[in-house]
């Protein structure tokens, strides 16, 4: 039984442990930290899991999951560092932060493994990216997989691709709900009652999201396949490029990656 600890219950934490219950994890292999006490008591009468400080988190758990936001993540390490020995696996859910700051904060050879996850995490839908430190074997890159295959997809990438992972990937939702967004206002715009403008747009995003997975279809096939000679979709397609919408996107994720980076950076000594 491989016994876990969640360090921050935000709404990553909190899925993350929903998850795994819901995987099959028994309440007593897993455990969390909360600096406020009225929230983790909502997180135990709700999950049946028990909150505790940090010290405790490191003797009893084997993997300790770090779900803190990046400008959080001193203190934490400060608390771990004392406590923490290889017999831990350190799973860092932090936006930009590298294994090799852990490495540097905690004692020699504790192994690291590095995670982009995304707030679908939420319904069990998550495109979690890992990465593995200089300690972190092959047997704890597939304990990582195991874990957090039960709240989405898992894949691997050198960390040196995590920030562009962060800018595609880990912000990917927000640019999904910024699009739908501003469809659904188009809708209203068109007189289209706002429920019914909803209902229309949040279907076609699952629908057309579907078909890309379950097809294995390129997105330009299945575009064209909806865009006939001089027909709707073709005119709309004209004024998004006309708009610079791709180049808006392309440029969009670029500042994601930079700022990805420079978190990263903020924590070089």
């Amino acid at each position: 039984m491989t016994t876990i600890a969640v360090l921050g219950a935000g709404k990553i934490g909190e899925a993350l442990l929903s998850g795994l219950l819901s995987g099959g994890r028994r309440p007593e292999e897993l455990m969390f930290t909360e600096r406020y006490q009225e929230r983790a008591a909502e997180l135990t009468k709700q999950y049946g899991i028990r909150a505790v400080d940090v010290p405790t988190a490191a003797a009893e758990a084997e993997v300790l999951v770090v779900a803190v936001k990046p400008q959080d993540i001193d203190p934490v390490l400060d608390d771990l560092a004392p406590v923490v020995s290889d017999r831990n696996l350190v799973v860092s859910l932090c936006a930009g932060l590298p294994t090799t700051l852990y490495e540097r904060k905690l004692p020699d050879s504790v192994p690291v493994v590095r995670v982009m996850p995304n707030t679908p995490m939420v319904v069990g839908k998550a495109m979690s990216v890992i990465s593995a430190g200089r300690h972190a074997q092959p047997r704890h890159l597939e304990l990582v997989e195991e874990l957090l295959s039960t709240v989405g997809e898992v894949v691997r990438v050198p960390e040196a691709q995590q920030d562009a992972v962060t800018a595609l990937s880990g912000s990917g939702p927000a640019y999904f709900f910024y699009l739908v967004e501003a469809m659904i206002d188009a809708g209203i715009l068109l007189g289209i009652p706002r429920n019914v403008a909803e209902k229309l747009i949040i279907q076609s995003a699952v629908g057309a999201a579907a078909m890309m997975a379950e097809t294995g279809t390129h997105p330009v096939i299945l575009r064209e396949a909806v865009t006939s000679p001089a027909g709707t979709t073709i005119m709309a397609i004209r004024e998004l490029e006309r708009h610079g919408v791709r180049a808006a996107l392309l440029a969009a994720i670029e500042a994601a990656r930079d700022r990805s980076q420079e978190l990263g950076k903020a924590h070089e000594v």
